[in-house]
């Protein structure tokens, strides 16, 4: 049985599932992979959804791969499913800038303004609204997030490999997250992909000073000349880095506020579909139009998701037995196996939400 007791700090409650780098208990999680051992092609096919790591973004030739074996397995859906966890109403965030380059300007350029202003006027904006028909134990994600600027920690960062050492940075950072658990903290490294498969992630846990307090954090690789992970905006005037950041940040963040990384451990997750995939993964590298406006003014290249704004209809009275397999050991490349959950066992059966990529003329800059 998957042991999903707290490791580490206070209640760590992540596993190191990010495209092939995971481990079996949790209790005795290094959550400590060697980046260059990481390897998407021929993992898993889906996220994970209640091990505390979801979100993740894959990079446009792994996500096209997955996207032609979904339909390729007939296991494409445009069905949403709620699965009874909690939602976000409101997200307050603040950027943990991580790494020594953040502190030389040639490296910095726009990015950290830029990212200030994004995480600002994302609040109330039309693109915010995409997730508000989003519900879940009684209240609704809302379109105003509360923005408190950022830090910068220029000691040496970790890659994506450790979710722990991304953790452990945050609650190094951010003293005093969220009481209301509505804490979102992304954090942006100075560390290349490399052959990693995926741009970045969100994940959750809870740090000593703040006791059971679960909050949202996500992280994110040096995306500067990175091709698999660059929206290829020319209309901006953003440079290419700020862009690709700000394309998997609004990814990220739409999938932490209709479906918070969880553990079953914090509770079931909310929103995914058949396959595993959450809102942000339905459109991933799909612009339906060449740039977004945010409530500041500022445009930005962003997919975008269609939506449809309908009550979810109320959870089933026929509940099946989640079904759990926690795999140890390393496949035949020697990358670890990843805990699998079966997107068939459903915790509960419940409400339903088409979520397609469409043109919508609403974001148009």
């Amino acid at each position: 049985m998957l042991n999903m007791k707290p490791v580490t700090f206070s209640s760590l409650a992540i596993l190191a599932v990010l495209a092939g780098c995971s481990s079996g208990d949790a209790a005795t999680d290094q959550a400590a992979t060697d980046e260059g051992a990481i390897s998407t092609q021929g993992q898993r096919e889906v996220e994970t959804p209640g091990t505390g790591v979801s979100g993740i973004h894959w990079t446009r030739e792994e996500s096209a791969a997955r996207e032609a074996k979904a339909a390729a397995g007939g296991k494409r859906t445009a069905n949403m499913v709620y699965h009874n966890g909690k939602i976000m109403p409101t997200a307050v965030t603040k950027a943990i800038f991580w790494g020594p380059s953040w502190a030389n300007s040639s490296f910095v350029g726009d990015k950290i303004t830029g990212l200030d202003a994004f995480y600002t006027g994302h609040s109330g904006s039309n693109y915010a609204k995409t997730v508000d028909e989003y519900t879940g134990l009684g209240v609704q994600v809302g379109a105003t997030t509360t923005h408190q600027g950022h830090v910068i920690d220029t000691s040496t960062a970790s890659g994506g490999g450790s979710t722990s050492a991304i953790l452990a940075e945050v609650c190094k950072m951010i003293t005093s997250p969220d009481p209301a658990g509505n804490g979102y903290y992304p954090v942006y490294t100075d560390v290349p992909r490399g052959n990693a498969g995926y741009c970045a992630y969100h994940a959750s846990g809870t740090c000593p000073a703040s006791g059971s307090t679960v909050l949202q954090f996500a992280f994110f690789w040096k995306l500067d000349g990175d091709a698999g992970c660059d929206p290829q905006d020319t209309t901006t005037g953003h440079s290419q880095g700020l862009a690709a950041l700000a394309n998997v940040s609004a990814h990220e963040l739409s999938e932490a506020r209709s479906d918070p990384s969880t553990t079953t451990a914090t509770g079931p997750g909310a929103w995914w579909d058949g396959s595993g995939a959450e809102n942000g993964d339905k459109c991933a590298w799909t612009f339906n139009v060449p740039s977004v406006r945010f409530s500041d003014g500022n445009s930005w290249k962003l997919r975008v998701s269609g939506r449809t704004p309908r009550s979810p209809r109320a959870p089933a009275t026929r509940t099946r037995a989640a079904s759990w397999a926690a795999s140890t050991g390393t496949d035949r490349r020697g990358v670890p196996r990843s805990v699998r959950h079966s997107p068939r066992a459903l915790v509960t059966r419940a409400g339903r939400r088409p979520s397609v990529c469409r043109r919508s003329t609403a974001f148009s800059a």
